[in-house]
């Protein structure tokens, strides 16, 4: 297999439609679907893939209801707890982006436990988008801009991409060469929106829990058979 994409993003759909086909509770599909989250780090830790950004909380989402919201924050600290010495083991650096002070503080403490306990691992890098949206990223960055601007720290001539990429959430991550969509449905929601200017997006009807290291597999083939032109005219 040829290398993998440096940078993989993943929108993690269909969790509650995988428990509705079962008759179950929509928490028993988000507990299969990070199950799913485990099996697809390690194959990219496998594979060679250096940053796996995955959307786990989205800042509409907050919009959901209240008992569904609790039980999403409670499995994102069990899922720090219970996989924090997987991740050690096979050297996962975990990083946030997203408003997490908007975090409940017990979800907010232990996901910065997690991050600070990894933080000289050098392999994977494994960014966790919570409570994200790509708009939000993108206003919370000119804000900082204008602030630097109004203290004369920075001139509005001098703002190109390099400046406002510097105010990005995680500026130093590379954009994702692939974006896969478990679940079907063909939208971006809010996702990344700056970084995903020119990344391949790849969309399966997979629902995530069912999503597996043989659909990664796919998903980078299909990101290799793709010629990556970049708004300019390929010669030959």
């Amino acid at each position: 297999m040829r290398e993998p994409p440096t940078h993989i993003a993943i929108i993690m759909d269909g969790n509650g439609r995988w428990a509705k086909k079962r008759l179950l509770p929509r928490v028993v599909g988000h507990r299969e679907g990070t199950k799913a989250t485990k099996k697809i780090v390690r194959a990219c830790g496998e594979l060679g893939v250096k940053y796996l950004t995955i959307y786990v909380f989205s800042s509409e989402n907050w919009e959901r209801p209240l008992p569904e919201v609790d039980a999403l924050m409670n499995l994102l600290v069990d899922m720090v707890r219970q996989e924090i010495q997987d991740l050690m083991d096979n050297n996962v650096r975990l990083c946030a982006l997203g408003n997490l002070n908007k975090l409940p503080d017990l979800t907010r403490k232990e996901l910065e436990w997690g991050i600070d306990r990894t933080k000289d691992n050098t392999g994977l890098q494994l960014n966790l988008a919570v409570s994200y949206g790509g708009r939000e990223e993108i206003l919370d960055a000119a804000r900082a801009l204008a602030e630097k601007a109004k203290r004369g720290e920075i001139s509005p001539d001098a703002i190109d991409e390099q400046a406002f990429r510097s105010q990005l959430y995680l500026p130093d991550v590379p954009d994702p060469e692939l974006l896969i969509r478990t679940g079907g449905d063909q939208r971006i929601s809010n996702y990344l929106l700056w970084q995903i200017a020119y990344t391949e997006l790849y969309v399966t009807p997979t629902l995530w829990p069912d999503f597996d290291k043989s659909g990664l597999v796919e998903a980078i083939g299909e990101y290799h058979s793709r010629q990556r032109r970049f708004g300019k005219v390929l010669e030959g």
